[in-house]
């Protein structure tokens, strides 16, 4: 799932014309790497919410530019697995 969202991550830069040619795990997202303003980690987040089904709060929103790209990744993945096993519940209380 990891690998996954890695590479959704890097693509959807991609497409908002950032540079990821030297994109590591440990490039951060905010001013000391990547450079995202929040616009930008504000799109991001957008696509990761319709592709994935997972919402961020605003504290969540406002941490983001402090991540690397490894650690925005795990948070994503625990995103990802909550919901499921939110739906996992659900499932078997309907």
């Amino acid at each position: 799932m990891k690998d996954e969202l890695r590479r959704f991550i890097i693509e959807a830069l991609r497409e908002m014309n950032y540079d990821v040619s030297d994109v590591s795990d440990t490039t951060e997202l905010g001013p000391a790497g990547l450079d995202l303003e929040s616009l930008a980690l504000a799109d991001l987040a957008v696509q990761l919410e319709d592709q994935y089904g997972i919402k961020f709060g605003d504290d969540d929103m406002e941490s983001l530019a402090l991540l690397t790209l490894a650690e925005f990744t795990t948070v994503l993945a625990d995103h990802v697995a909550a919901r499921n096993g939110a739906a996992a519940v659900a499932d078997n209380h309907a």
